[in-house]
C-alpha cells in the first residue's frame, strides 16, 4: 500500500507537472533518521528516494554542506534499514559494503560508493586516503563533494559497536554538528597510557590516515579538539569492535553549541 507521504508527493508532481521538483530530498533524508529513531515505518520515504532522478538530486543538493548532510543521513539510515531486515549480511562485511543495496535516483549504490566515491571525493579504497581515482564514473563526479572533510569518519555509522552514533544532519548546522560529534567520538575513543606516556586512538586514524594529513595531522586534530593536552611522541591504535550494534542514536544539543 502506498504511503501517505508518497501519495502526497505524487499528487504534487501531477499538479505541477513541469518545473522544479517539489520534493525536498534533504528533508526526506532527515525524516528517515527521525522516523528510524522512533522505530516508525520508512517505506514511503525509501520509495521517494528510489523514484527520484539524478538530475533532481544534482540540482537540489549543490553545496558541500548539503551533500554532507544528505549523503551521511542516507548512509546511516540505510545501514539501519538493511541490517535490521537482514543482519546476516554483516557476517561478510567486505561483501556487504561493496554490494549495491541503496536505490537512489534510479541507481543502486553500495555503501562503499557513497563513502569513498561521494563523501571522500573518489578516494581509492586501499590507499589510506592518499590516492584519488583519476577516472571516477560521471555520476560520481556530479554528486561528490568538492572538499574532503575528515570529520565524516566520526559521523558515519557502519553498524559496528565502535562506530559513532547516528544523528540527523541539516546543511545549516552541519559544521557545528560535525564538530560536536567529532569531539564526542574522540573523547570516548582516546585512551592515555600513563606508564608509556602515550595515547591509544581509534583505528579510523590508521585506516584513513591520508584524510587526516598523516601522523602530524592526527596529532593536530587531537589537540585542536582538546582531546590531548600535550603532543605525544607515540600513538597506537585501539582494536575496532565490529560487533553489530544497531539503534545507536544521539541527539545533538545544537542550541548549546
Amino acid at each position: 500500500m502506498i504511503g501517505y507521504l508518497t501519495a502526497f508527493i505524487l499528487t504534487c508532481s501531477m499538479i505541477m507537472n513541469v518545473g522544479e521538483d517539489p520534493i525536498n530530498y534533504i528533508e526526506i533524508s532527515i525524516e528517515l533518521i527521525n522516523r528510524l529513531e522512533k522505530k516508525e515505518a520508512v517505506t514511503d520515504l525509501v520509495e521517494v528516494l528510489a523514484a527520484s532522478s539524478e538530475e533532481a538530486i544534482y540540482k537540489q543538493i549543490k553545496t558541500d554542506k548539503q551533500k554532507y548532510a544528505f549523503w551521511v543521513n542516507v548512509y546511516n539510515a540505510y545501514i539501519q534499514i538493511i541490517l535490521t531486515e537482514n543482519p546476516d549480511l554483516y557476517e561478510d562485511r567486505n561483501k556487504f559494503f561493496k554490494k549495491s543495496l541503496i536505490e537512489i535516483a534510479g541507481r543502486t549504490y553500495s555503501f562503499a560508493e557513497i563513502e569513498h566515491g561521494i563523501l571522500r571525493r573518489s578516494q581509492m579504497g586501499l590507499f589510506l586516503g592518499y590516492v584519488t581515482n583519476p577516472f571516477p564514473p560521471r555520476h560520481e563526479k556530479r554528486l561528490r563533494v568538492e572538499e574532503r572533510d575528515f570529520r565524516i569518519h566520526f559521523v558515519l555509522n557502519c553498524g559496528a559497536k565502535s562506530c559513532p552514533p547516528v544523528a540527523a544532519y541539516t546543511p545549516e548546522d552541519v559544521d557545528k554538528a560535525f564538530d560536536y560529534m567529532t569531539q564526542q567520538y574522540l573523547e570516548n575513543t582516546t585512551v592515555y597510557n600513563e606508564q608509556e606516556d602515550s595515547y591509544q586512538v581509534t583505528a579510523l586514524f590508521s585506516w584513513f590516515r591520508g584524510d587526516f594529513d598523516g601522523s602530524a595531522g592526527i596529532r593536530d586534530i587531537l589537540q585542536n579538539f582538546e582531546v590531548i593536552s600535550s603532543r605525544p611522541d607515540k600513538l597506537t591504535t585501539l582494536p575496532y569492535d565490529w560487533t553489530l550494534d544497531l539503534y545507536n542514536y544521539k541527539e545533538i544539543p545544537l542550541d548549546q553549541l
